[in-house]
C-alpha cells in the first residue's frame, strides 16, 4: 500500500471504549510522514518513465518573503513562477518538460506533491474531527498557538506537510483575526533527532550499513529474490544487471519509485510487471527488515537512531504528569512561565522516524512500510476519578524543586525526600531541564506513585498498539485494555535506550560490529 486509506472516524461506541471516561487526555504528541512525494532520483526512463513530473502546480505560484526596505525590518510576499531546465541533446539548456509536455508544475527530486498536499491536509482534518468535534479536547476556535507545539525536519517535504496538517486542524474560518504566525521549530541537520540521523552519527550510520549488507547476505539468494529478478531484471542497468538489496539502484530505491508512481497519474506509470502483488510484498518485506530490523534487535541501534527523540517525548509527558503541564520557550511569546501548558505537538517527519518509533517500543511486529501520510499518535493520560492537586502536588513539587546533599564528587540528586517543611510555601515549578534524562530509579516513590497513575497509549494511523513490556504485566496497564501503558513502565522500557549525550555515544563502539559492547545480541525491544 503506497497511498493511506484512512478509516471512517471513530463511532460513538469505539469513542467510548478508547477514550474511557475515567481517563483524562492530557497531551497528545503526533508524528506526521509527509504526503505524497516524487522519488528521490530518477529511475527507470529506460522503461519508459519520464525523469520529469508534473505534479507540482502549486509551485507555480509560490510564495517567498523578500526585504522590501534596505534595513530588513519589513518584509514583503514576493510571488514567482517556477520552470525548470534540463541538458538537451548536446548538452544545452532545454526547458525540462513532463510526459505531457508540460512546461509548468514540474517537481524536483523527492518534493511534496498537489496529492501530497491535499492527503496531509486531510489529515489534519481528521485529527480536528477527533480531537476537537469528537473529544473536545483543543479549542474549536484558535486565537493563538500558545498550547501547541509544532516542528519539521529540515527537509522542505516534511515541513509543508506539517503546515498542511495544521491548516487543515485550523482552517482559517477556525482562526482568530488577531492570530499571530506561529511558530514551528527547527533543527540544524547535525543536531536533527527527528529521524534517524545517519549523517551526523558516524557509529549509527556504520551500524545501519551491516544490518543492510546482513539483509543482503540473507536475501540476495533467496527464492523471493529470484521471483524480483524475473519480474524487473530486464530493465535494470547494466553495471548491476540482477536486482538485490545492494543492487543499483538497490531494491529500497526500487521500492522508492514503484511506490511514487502508484501514487500518482498515469502518465508517470512503470511496466505494469513492476505492480506485481506478490512482487510488491516481498520488496516490502526485505525492505522493512533491511532499515527496521536493527530496532527490533539493537538496543544501541535504538538509543542513536531514535532515542533522544523518545527521551524527549517521555520527558513531555513526565513534565506534564510532574509539573502539571509542559511548556516550552520555543512557543511565539518565548516565555514558558506565563506561556500556556502544551496541550498538543505535530511533528513533520519521514517514514524512517514512524517505523523507528514503533519498532524500539516492540510495536512493529509483521507490518508493512508506512504509507504516505501515516501518523503515530502518542497520548497521555491521567486517571481522572484521583487527585492531582492541592497537597499531593505541593509535596510532589518540592521533592522535585529541592535537590538533595550528596556526597563530595557525586552528581547532585534532583528530589528531595522531604518528610517535614511547610506545603503552603510556594515552590517554583521546576522546566522540563530539571526532569529530563532524568532515570527512573531516581524518581521519590511519591512521584513513581503519579506517573503510575497516568498511561500512555499510542495509535499507529488510527489504530492502537500493543507494547509488549506493558502488556506483559498486569500492572503496566490499563485494566482490562493492555494498549494503555502506565507511564512509569512507558518510561522505564525507553530509559533503556534514551541517551544522554547523543553526540558522544555517535563516535563510540566504532569498529565493534553488529552489535557493540554491551549491546547483547538481539536484545528485544518493547520490554
Amino acid at each position: 500500500m503506497t497511498t493511506l486509506v484512512p478509516r471512517d472516524p471513530y463511532s460513538p461506541e469505539e469513542l467510548e471504549k478508547l477514550y474511557p471516561k475515567h481517563l483524562k487526555l492530557q497531551l497528545v504528541q503526533v508524528f506526521l510522514r509527509h504526503g505524497e512525494r516524487t522519488p528521490v532520483s530518477s529511475r527507470f526512463q529506460n522503461a519508459g518513465l519520464s525523469p520529469y513530473w508534473p505534479y507540482c502546480n502549486v509551485a507555480r505560484q509560490m510564495i517567498q518573503m523578500a526585504s522590501s526596505k534596505q534595513d530588513l525590518s519589513e518584509w514583503n510576499g514576493f510571488q514567482w513562477r517556477r520552470k525548470m531546465e534540463a541538458f538537451g541533446n548536446n548538452d544545452e539548456a532545454v526547458v525540462a518538460t513532463g510526459p505531457g509536455g508540460q512546461m509548468e508544475g514540474m517537481c524536483s527530486h523527492g518534493e511534496l506533491t498537489d496529492k501530497g498536499r491535499e492527503t496531509t491536509f486531510a489529515l489534519g482534518q481528521r485529527l480536528r474531527h477527533l480531537y476537537i468535534d469528537q473529544l473536545g479536547f483543543m479549542p474549536d476556535i484558535k486565537s493563538d498557538t500558545e498550547d501547541m507545539y509544532l516542528r519539521a525536519t529540515p527537509i522542505p517535504r516534511a515541513l509543508e506537510s506539517l503546515q498542511q496538517a495544521f491548516w487543515g486542524l485550523y482552517p482559517a474560518s477556525n482562526r482568530t483575526a488577531d492570530f499571530p504566525p506561529p511558530v514551528i521549530v527547527g533543527r540544524s541537520f547535525s543536531e536533527e533527532t527527528l529521524f534517524p540521523n545517519e549523517g551526523n552519527c558516524r557509529r549509527f550510520r556504520q551500524l545501519a550499513r551491516l544490518f543492510a549488507d546482513r539483509a543482503a547476505v540473507r536475501w540476495n539468494k533467496t527464492e523471493e529474490m529470484d521471483y524480483l529478478n524475473s519480474l524487473w531484471s530486464k530493465w535494470m542497468p547494466e553495471n548491476s544487471p540482477k536486482v538485490a538489496v545492494d543492487s543499483h539502484p538497490r531494491l529500497s530505491g526500487i521500492m522508492d519509485t514503484i511506490n511514487a508512481t502508484d501514487a500518482h497519474g498515469s502518465g508517470t506509470r512503470l511496466p505494469s510487471e513492476f505492480y506485481d502483488k506478490k512482487g510488491r510484498e516481498f520488496m516490502d518485506k526485505i525492505a522493512v527488515e533491511e532499515w527496521f530490523a536493527g530496532y527490533q534487535e539493537s538496543n544501541e541501534y535504538r538509543k542513536l537512531g531514535i532515542g533522544a527523540l523518545l527521551g524527549d517525548v517521555v520527558d513531555r509527558m513526565v513534565s506534564t504528569a510532574v509539573d502539571g503541564g509542559w511548556r516550552s520557550d520555543t512557543t511565539a511569546s518565548g516565555n514558558p512561565a506565563a506561556g500556556k501548558a502544551i496541550k498538543m505537538a505535530l511533528s513533520g517527519c519521514h517514514d524512517t522516524t514512524l517505523a523507528a518509533i514503533l519498532a524500539s517500543l516492540g510495536a512493529y511486529q509483521n507490518e508493512k512500510w508506512p504509507p504516505f501520510t501515516s501518523s503515530v499518535a502518542i497520548e497521555l493520560f491521567s486517571n481522572a476519578s484521583r487527585r492531582y492537586g492541592g497537597e499531593n502536588a505541593g509535596s510532589m513539587l518540592e521533592e522535585f524543586s529541592n535537590p538533595v546533599p550528596t556526597e563530595p564528587g557525586k552528581k547532585s540528586g534532583l528530589f528531595s525526600f522531604l518528610t517535614g517543611g511547610s506545603k503552603s510555601s510556594a515552590a517554583k515549578a521546576p522546566t522540563i531541564s530539571e526532569t529530563a534524562r532524568v532515570p527512573l530509579g531516581d524518581f521519590p516513590p511519591s512521584s513513581r506513585k503519579l506517573l503510575q497513575q497516568h498511561y500512555v497509549r499510542i495509535r499507529f494511523n488510527d489504530r492502537p498498539v500493543r507494547i509488549p513490556g506493558c502488556a506483559a504485566k498486569p500492572e503496566n496497564h490499563l485494566h482490562g485494555d493492555d494498549t494503555f501503558c502506565t507511564l512509569d513502565a512507558f518510561k522505564e522500557i525507553v530509559d533503556k535506550f534514551t541517551p544522554k549525550d547523543w553526540s558522544e555515544d555517535c563516535i563510540q563502539n566504532l569498529g565493534e560490529g553488529l552489535f557493540g559492547k554491551g549491546d547483547a545480541e538481539k536484545s528485544p525491544s518493547g520490554f
